[in-house]
């Protein structure tokens, strides 16, 4: 995911340990469609993750490339609104992908209560659409300062409880979790009380998912690169699955 006004570290890993990232030679449409590592190839569906970083998207084309699902940045801590969300939601929607919120977690910020409510009112609520994902908390390294936050992994289980719990209330969903094995563990102590209810979406931009946090025994979304090509973004993006078909992945957006 993107910080609003950083490119964010490497999944998993601090900047001076900088794993490399997949590089997906695309050259015609077909390739973005069947450049995937071979762990993925079985029932998968593809997605991505963006937000103004990308810039202006052409969204009939993402979909039309074969993009099925996409998370859309909406909000970070409690004083950034990202200037490209209400265009590329409605936009993604429009297309035909089935399109989620996320928001970038800054736990050392104010409350899990106060960021929840900030992005359930600014687009990040759950409609029963067909084509709304429940939105997704990014927590994971900390691109401005200390890696957990200044919190224990106590402080920081509560301050994720009180996040997941609020945005419940508000929506009636279960919000997907995204982070990485090395940052779960680090800063909350590899808790694994989350699991039962809440959507994993795991980062690590490798050949495959790797061990996941404690609790969880598949991951519901996977981001593998973040160097990926789709036709109608210019630049890099970042590139995910769907763990399974995309009828499963309706039903997670319908709640059945």
């Amino acid at each position: 995911m993107i910080s609003a006004g950083h490119r964010r570290p490497v999944p998993g890993h601090h900047r001076a340990r900088r794993p490399l990232a997949l590089t997906l030679a695309v050259t015609v449409v077909a390739a973005v469609l069947t450049a995937m590592p071979a762990a993925a190839q079985a029932a998968t569906t593809a997605g991505i993750d963006v937000s103004n970083h990308q810039g202006a998207i052409d969204w009939p084309t993402v979909r039309n490339a074969g993009t099925e699902f996409a998370f859309i940045k909406a909000t970070e801590g409690t004083g950034y609104l990202d200037p490209r969300f209400g265009t590329n939601y409605t936009a993604a929607y429009r297309a035909g992908v089935v399109r989620g919120a996320y928001h970038f977690a800054l736990p050392d910020r104010s409350s899990g209560a106060t960021q929840a409510n900030f992005l359930a009112s600014n687009g990040g609520a759950w409609s029963a659409d067909g084509r709304t994902l429940p939105a997704a908390l990014d927590i994971e390294y900390n691109p401005y300062g200390a890696v957990c936050y200044g919190l224990s992994q106590a402080g920081m289980r509560d301050w994720i409880a009180d996040f997941l719990a609020t945005y419940r209330t508000r929506t009636g969903r279960y919000a997907v979790i995204y982070t990485t094995t090395s940052w779960w563990t680090t800063c909350t102590g590899n808790y694994g009380g989350f699991a039962a209810h809440h959507p994993l979406w795991i980062a690590r931009w490798a050949s495959g998912p790797g061990t996941l946090p404690s609790g969880w025994n598949v991951y519901t979304f996977w981001q593998y690169t973040a160097s990926g090509r789709v036709p109608g973004i210019a630049g890099d993006v970042d590139r995910n699955y769907f763990n399974g078909a995309r009828d499963r992945l309706v039903a997670l957006a319908n709640n059945t």
